[in-house]
C-alpha cells in the first residue's frame, strides 16, 4: 500500500485545467445542429413492425436516445486525448547536491622572466610556466561545482575565459597560453583590476582572486595598492603567490628574489587573502593544495528533481484505437 502512495505522490500535471476539456463533446451535441442528411426510403420489416407495435411510443423514443448517444468507447478515448492534454508528469526522487558556491578567478603571470628553466618536473629541467600549467590544471580539476574564470597578463592583462563551470575549456585556454603573448613585462595592478571588473560585471558569488607572479610590478596603468584597495571594496579577495628560486647576484645587491615581497604581502592582507612563496614544483603544488582547502567550505544544498513526460502514453493508445477501429470499418464496407 504505501509503495502505491508513494507512486502517486510522484505523479502530477503541468495543466491540470485541461480537465474541463472533458465535457466538450457533450455540448457540442447538445448545442449544435445535427448535419442535415436525407433519409433512406425503407420499407418496414414485420420484425420493427411487431416491435413498434408493442413498444409504441416508448420503443421509438428510447431507439432516438440511442441514436443520439454519443458511445461509451468514444468517451474512453476522449478521456485519453484530455488526460494526454493535462500533460501528465513522472516526478523522480529528488537529488541532493552540495554547491560551495565559490567563483574564483586565476590570474597567470606570462612574462617573459616566466621562461627561466630553474624548476623540475619529475626530475627533468623545466620552466616555470611548463610547472604553473601542470600545478594549475590539477587545481582546477579539484574544484567542481564552482565556476572559474582565467587571467593571463604580461605588459598587459587580458581575459581569456570569463567565469564558467565548464572546466575543460578553463584547463584548455591555460595549456594554449604562451610566454610573451601578453608582452614580456609585468603589469600586475592592471591584472588585479580586470580581474575586479569581470567579478562585478559578473555577479560573483564570495569572489576569489589568485594571483600568481614571478616579477614586480613594472608596467600597466594602474597601481597595484590601489587596485588592491578597491578590490577590498567590491569584496574581492586576492591570493599572491611568488614563483622563482632564490636570485644569488640579487641577494647580494640588497635582494634575493625578483619579484616584491613586500608589494604582493600588502595586496594579499589588505583584501583578507594570504601571500605563499613556491621555488619549485612540490611547494607550488602546496600552495595551491592550501588555497583549495581554504576555499571549499560548502555554503548550500540543493536538490535536483528530474522528470518524464507521460503524456505520450494515453496518446499512443488513442492512436492505436483509433486505427483498429478504421480497419474494422474498412473491412465492412468492402464484405
Amino acid at each position: 500500500m504505501t509503495v502505491w502512495l508513494d507512486a502517486i505522490k510522484q505523479l502530477d500535471f503541468l495543466w491540470p485545467w485541461a480537465i474541463a476539456l472533458l465535457p466538450l463533446p457533450w455540448f457540442v451535441r447538445q448545442w449544435l445542429p445535427p448535419a442535415p442528411q436525407e433519409a433512406p426510403i425503407e420499407a418496414p420489416t414485420l420484425m420493427e413492425g411487431l416491435k413498434a407495435a408493442v413498444g409504441g411510443e416508448k420503443g421509438l423514443l428510447q431507439q432516438r436516445i440511442r441514436r443520439e448517444r454519443i458511445p461509451i468507447w468514444a468517451w474512453w478515448l476522449w478521456a485519453l486525448v484530455v488526460l494526454a492534454a493535462m500533460r501528465p508528469v513522472w516526478y523522480a526522487t529528488p537529488t541532493d547536491f552540495t554547491q560551495r558556491g565559490k567563483d574564483i578567478l586565476l590570474a597567470v603571470d606570462l612574462s617573459g622572466s616566466m621562461e627561466k628553466p630553474d624548476m623540475r618536473v619529475r626530475g627533468q629541467p623545466a620552466d616555470r610556466l611548463t610547472v604553473v600549467k601542470q600545478v594549475v590544471r590539477d587545481f582546477i580539476a579539484k574544484r567542481k561545482h564552482d565556476r572559474v574564470g582565467l587571467i593571463v597578463f604580461g605588459s598587459r592583462a587580458f581575459f581569456i575565459s570569463p567565469l564558467t563551470y565548464d572546466l575543460n575549456t578553463v584547463q584548455t585556454l591555460l595549456d594554449e597560453s604562451e610566454i610573451g603573448m601578453a608582452g614580456n613585462n609585468t603589469a600586475i595592478g592592471d591584472a588585479i583590476a580586470i580581474a575586479l571588473k569581470h567579478a562585478v560585471e559578473q555577479d560573483a558569488h564570495k569572489p576569489v582572486l589568485i594571483l600568481l607572479t614571478d616579477g614586480a610590478n613594472t608596467d600597466g596603468i594602474t597601481d597595484p595598492l590601489a587596485a588592491a584597495r578597491q578590490a577590498k571594496k567590491q569584496g574581492l579577495k586576492i591570493y599572491t603567490i611568488a614563483i622563482g628560486r632564490d636570485n644569488t647576484l640579487g641577494k647580494l645587491l640588497g635582494g634575493g628574489y625578483d619579484y616584491d615581497e613586500e608589494i604582493l604581502k600588502k595586496i594579499a592582507t589588505q583584501t583578507g587573502g594570504r601571500f605563499f612563496r613556491a621555488s619549485d614544483a612540490q611547494s607550488l603544488a602546496q600552495v595551491y593544495d592550501t588555497i583549495n582547502k581554504l576555499e571549499s567550505a560548502p555554503y548550500a544544498i540543493h536538490s535536483l528533481r528530474a522528470h518524464s513526460e507521460l503524456f505520450v502514453w494515453p496518446l499512443g493508445i488513442v492512436l492505436l484505437i483509433s486505427f483498429l477501429i478504421a480497419g474494422s470499418r474498412l473491412r465492412r464496407q468492402r464484405t
